[in-house]
């Protein structure tokens, strides 16, 4: 399977005779958090909030995680609810999701993607590469617009690192503009520069 890394695994049957067991789960943790008085967020419908007493709670759905943040004392009252209908192991303060880390003081929040990068550079061999003062080399549309050189030697490759890379504008802002520009390459047929 090794050598065929762009190729799909279609699924005939589900692994363990779970197809249907997901949306049930999701089905009830759903209604239950909406009788709590939870409203459901129009833009991820994972993520639920609630207003209690001027202070904001907010729960966050994981496949089979539940996520809750809020002042403490609000955050113990419905560790108890939820506690009372669902099985639950609370693993207290998260530092590291979804390769996003989060260091947290009184009054303070720090994220950081450092693991990630690292794993990153790891992967795609450039743990000794140079950095940059600036995420892009400035007029990269202008140098790679007529581009004509040959095929790059993995395309595959390079739609991984961008694609993994996508997910570093959520703490690294400065590569917004570097990524967009990148993305006008994933599509295309790529060519050397």
């Amino acid at each position: 399977m090794k050598d065929k890394k762009t190729h799909v695994c279609r699924l005939k049957k589900a692994p363990y005779g779970l197809k249907q067991a997901p949306r049930a789960w999701y089905a009830h943790i759903d209604s239950y958090l909406v009788k709590l008085g939870f409203t459901r967020s129009n833009a991820d419908p994972n993520l639920y909030f609630k207003v209690v007493q001027g202070m904001a709670l907010i729960l966050v759905l994981y496949v089979n995680d539940l996520f809750l943040t809020s002042s403490e004392p609000l955050m113990l009252e419905y560790k108890r609810e939820l506690t009372s209908e669902f099985e639950k192991m609370d693993l207290g303060l998260r530092h590291y999701f979804l390769g996003l880390e989060a260091w947290q003081r009184p009054g303070e929040i720090f994220l950081s993607q450092r693991k990630y990068v690292v794993k990153l550079l790891e992967i795609f061999g450039m743990v000794e590469c140079k950095s940059l003062t600036t995420s892009i080399v400035m007029n990269f549309e202008k140098l790679c617009g007529d581009a004509t050189g040959p095929d790059l030697a993995n395309p595959f490759e390079y739609r991984q690192l961008f694609g993994a890379s996508i997910f570093l504008v959520n703490t690294c802002l400065d590569t917004c503009f570097a990524v967009n520009t990148l993305s006008q390459f994933t599509i295309e047929p790529l060519h050397a520069h």
